[in-house]
């Protein structure tokens, strides 16, 4: 077997086969010196229940990446459905907060609203992984609401809701 490695030619091919696999959609919030920054990533996912850690994938090449990949502590809120307004405003900045319900003056920054669960954790180890990294995260607190979670396939934001 050989190694696919993306060109220009076969990068929207890539892109669009990984959009087949459905991922829910958080948005990852820690504090820097110059105040709270936070994140879109739908790059989330769970690593081992003992001990509970979680891990996320900021890209390098954002400007919030410096931040986001040094944070001591860090907060990702699982969004709910119908909340892609909240998702956009972390995808495009950093410094979305203002106008937000906030749970007090948190290290992380903890947002009060439009998630259905949320993961506090401090950083156990960061590893490159070409233009992402990859963050592990030691969770501390968990915190769930109910709802269903906004979900992200194909280009675009929908929700789920098991039948049952």
């Amino acid at each position: 077997m050989h190694r696919f490695r993306p060109t220009a030619e076969t990068q929207r091919a890539y892109r669009d086969a990984l959009g087949c696999f459905a991922t829910g959609v958080t948005v990852v919030t820690a504090a820097s010196p110059l105040g709270p920054v936070g994140m879109t990533a739908n790059s989330f996912a769970s690593v081992s229940l003992d001990p509970p850690l979680i891990l996320w994938s900021p890209a390098r090449a954002s400007s919030r990446y410096a931040a986001m990949a040094g944070a001591g502590r860090f907060a990702v809120h699982v969004l709910g459905a119908g909340e892609h307004a909240l998702a956009n405003r972390f995808a495009r900045s950093g410094g979305a907060f203002e106008g937000l319900a906030m749970e007090g003056a948190n290290d992380p920054p903890l947002i009060d609203e439009g998630w259905i669960a949320r993961f506090l954790c401090t950083r156990a180890a960061v590893h490159e992984a070409g233009d992402h990294a990859i963050v592990v995260g030691h969770v501390e607190e968990v915190a769930r609401r109910e709802g269903p979670p906004l979900v992200f396939a194909g280009g675009a934001y929908g929700d789920f809701s098991p039948e049952g």
